[in-house]
């Protein structure tokens, strides 16, 4: 069980400076949610986006980055402590200094058969925020490191990503993302997720265009 953290977070409240952020990645799900999964079971959600919340971290911390798991357990953390642990860290930093990347993969079904639909998508709040041209330094990356693959976007807002009321972006305070890795229920997609290229132009994907957004953070400070 993760503590209040809010507390031991403000007492020791670090001078950050304006280029400095804390990035929290998300992990979708738990090992208790049903249906999650492949059709074949070879996919499990919550155990794929955990490895791939770890090398993202891992990655971010190696390039010098203040980056750390939200959700390090295997338990499907409920979507009300996720939010109180972001908003706990944008108390204690500042919400303009913190950003929150919430990693799933899409399922077009149950997960008890095989669809048809494929790609990559990131999915923001309703309305322009910074979490917008956090998404779009996403897509720009996912842009790059999926060249044969299909990138679902939503230009009705003038920007790639797509908009929706998910609970963990419309309640944290700081900008915060969803990003959506393919379908689980879907052949090729499941392939490409399974493959050693695909896992790492996934990882690659999340560290550059947050790196990317950071990167473009900082020139206009």
């Amino acid at each position: 069980v993760i503590p209040d953290l809010t507390g031991d977070l403000t007492r020791n409240r670090r001078a950050v400076p304006d280029s400095t952020m804390k990035i929290l990645i998300d992990n979708g799900h738990g090992i208790q949610t049903k249906g999650k999964r492949s059709p074949d079971g070879t996919l499990l959600e919550y155990a794929y986006t955990r490895e791939l919340a770890r090398r993202i971290v891992s990655i971010l911390q190696s390039r010098g980055y203040d980056s750390e798991l939200l959700v390090p357990e295997d338990d499907d953390i409920p979507l009300s402590e996720r939010v109180r642990r972001t908003n706990a860290h944008c108390q204690a930093f500042g919400k303009t200094n913190v950003i929150l990347i919430s990693i799933h993969v899409n399922a077009a079904g149950d997960g008890s058969k095989w669809m048809n639909a494929t790609g990559w998508s990131c999915y923001t709040c309703k309305g322009q925020t910074e979490s917008d041209r956090l998404a779009t330094c996403l897509y720009e990356a996912a842009i790059k490191n999926f060249p044969d693959r299909r990138i679902r976007k939503d230009y009705s807002d003038g920007d790639p990503d797509w908009e929706e009321n998910f609970h963990i972006l419309r309640k944290s305070h700081c900008a915060a993302v969803l990003t959506e890795n393919f379908f689980m229920d879907s052949h090729s997609d499941l392939e490409y997720l399974q493959s050693k290229d695909g896992k790492q132009a996934v990882v690659d994907t999340h560290a550059e265009g947050i790196m990317e957004w950071l990167r473009v953070e900082s020139s206009t400070d």
